[in-house]
């Protein structure tokens, strides 16, 4: 069935501070004139172990006292598997955790019930390209898209949300995010935390009205050129922040950042050490201590949280420290005064755990973990000439390799072959924020060149912000983080919190940095996306393809 094109514009009403806001968008036709076929039927050869209805719908949900406030969200419906692999994740706003084991064959019927079209990405898992959720496969209100895949994947914490183009920022905004959390006989074995004592803790930061109503882009074009950013953080769609534990237990918590833009440097208030077991996509090969860690949006952490010496009625309080983010805190901070009282950079309360209770278990914490087998940068076929991409702003518009985002559009620099690793470099900085005759532009907000030449490193050479580069359908190992274009001031306020183990699908750039990845494309060829996961500068087209054949 061809998707049918679809001209109009899609208008979206919230609330701002007890004003209205209606931010209009541009509703893209489902493949800017690349029409594909929905993958609406069942294929009957395909054997689900585990077979179930994702729904994308509109409803109403208690946050506050008073009014109840409008959002989307993912409702789960087990249709033949283990219904337990599907769980609510309380009375939150936010999908259900999925629990799979890698070898299973899952069946998702994703059901759109939205006014406007969707589509849904597995963050992190390894999949074929009509299964990725790519923005060409976006279907309408009361269509739907089935996906067939066997799990590959590591055990690891992934997640789930929609990737329409130009909407993926306000529809996760509004509600639309999940976690998919994958295990295998490695992990079992290391009898780590489980049922009750695995955590998820899903980390947003919010905006809402007088009249509970969520609040977003009330800045308008700054909001998207700089990243949207709450006034309030959630934990797990809930507006109280807390957790009630057990004294002494040990505790797996998963944490990710769902954030649209806001990225985080967790650490705990009394000082004690986050001890690390996984990344993104995979367990670590051992624990890390760290005084605090750097979660840029979509990374995913493992803490192992230890409550054995901890009595019932303490309390344990989790922080954001102060940092120095470079150009996204400063446009934030000039542009939004009193506006917005929790700045990026800032220091603030994320979470706080209750020990309410007593209880006890016997998990330990494991030495080793899992075996690492990272990717030997000998056997890459490109070793000594790496593909570079940088991340950059050129003329008011954030830029891939000054390229922006093309429906089906991939060019040579962006085609790799199939069964090759390779190396890529990612690049935070070049570029000119906008030409000689601009400089008066966007009503005066950057007055003449040398205000943007006055901070080396926030400014200087363009306009630098922190990006969360992501590649889709494939995990990575990070082989060198090169901060030697990196301001110090910037530098000294996050070096000790970035974790470069393990396997990754999402990786935090501050202003200057550089990183240099190191990735095996196999067993699928196609179109897949490679962006900014800053979920603004994604959607005003800081994302491209790169094709595997």
């Amino acid at each position: 069935m061809e998707k049918n094109k679809i001209d109009r514009r899609n208008f979206i009403k919230l609330g701002s501070l007890g004003a209205t806001v209606v931010i209009t968008w541009p509703l893209l036709n489902s493949c800017n004139g690349f029409a594909s076929e929905n993958k609406n039927t069942i294929n009957p050869d395909f054997q689900a172990d585990l077979d179930f209805e994702l729904t994308a719908k509109e409803t109403d949900i208690q946050l506050f006292q008073g009014n109840t406030t409008k959002v989307w969200m993912f409702e789960g419906n087990v249709l033949d598997g283990d219904k337990t692999t599907v769980q609510k994740l309380g009375k939150s706003y936010l999908g259900p955790i999925i629990r799979v084991r890698k070898g299973q064959k899952i069946r998702v019927r994703f059901k759109n019930q939205l006014p406007e079209e969707s589509i849904v990405h597995w963050h992190g898992m390894h999949v074929p390209e009509e299964d990725d959720g790519h923005p060409k496969d976006v279907i309408a209100n009361g269509e739907t898209y089935v996906y067939e895949f066997e799990i590959m994947n590591r055990a690891g914490t992934y997640w789930f949300h929609p990737h329409p183009h130009g909407r993926t920022g306000p529809q996760v905004y509004n509600g639309l995010a999940g976690l998919f959390v994958v295990t295998d006989d490695e992990e079992q074995r290391l009898k780590l935390p489980s049922g009750e004592y695995d955590v998820p803790v899903v980390l947003q930061d919010r905006q809402f009205d007088n009249n509970n109503q969520l609040v977003y882009l009330n800045r308008g074009r700054m909001d998207r050129m700089n990243g949207f950013l709450g006034n309030r953080i959630l934990i797990n769609g809930n507006p109280d922040m807390k957790l009630s534990l057990k004294s002494g237990c040990a505790y797996r918590l998963r944490f990710l950042n769902g954030s649209n833009s806001r990225f985080y440097k967790l650490a705990w208030e009394d000082g004690t050490p986050l001890v690390i077991i996984g990344k993104d996509g995979s367990l670590l090969d051992s624990p890390k201590s760290k005084p605090y860690v750097m979660l840029g949006v979509a990374e995913r952490i493992d803490v192992w949280l230890d409550l054995k010496n901890r009595p019932q009625g303490s309390q344990m309080i989790m922080k954001s420290l102060s940092f120095s983010p470079g150009m996204m805190g400063m446009m934030g901070g000039m542009m939004g005064r009193g506006r917005n009282n929790l700045p990026l950079g800032s220091t603030y309360e994320i979470l706080k755990i209750n020990i309410d209770k007593t209880g006890s278990n016997d998990f330990e914490l494991p030495q080793r973990l899992a075996e690492f087998n990272k990717l030997d940068p000998a056997t890459a076929v490109n070793r000594n000439n790496p593909r570079t991409f940088r991340f950059f702003m050129r003329r008011m518009q954030w830029t891939i390799n000054g390229r922006t985002w093309e429906m089906t559009g991939v060019t040579e620099e962006e085609t790799v072959k199939l069964n090759t690793t390779e190396v890529w470099e990612i690049v935070n900085r070049g570029g000119r924020m906008m030409g000689n005759d601009d400089m008066m532009g966007e009503r005066g907000w950057m007055r003449n060149r040398g205000e943007m030449d006055r901070d080396r490193g926030m400014m200087g050479g363009g306009m630098q912000m922190p990006h969360p580069f992501h590649i889709h359908h494939l995990q990575f190992n990070i082989l060198e983080r090169d901060v030697s274009g990196v301001d110090s001031r910037i530098w000294n306020s996050v070096k000790d919190g970035f974790i470069d183990e393990g396997w990754q699908d999402t990786v935090l750039l501050m202003p200057g940095m550089s990183v240099k990845l190191i990735m095996r494309f196999e067993d699928f060829k196609g179109l897949f996306l490679y962006h900014c996961h800053n979920l603004e500068h994604e959607d005003m087209g800081m994302m491209r393809n790169f094709k595997i054949e």
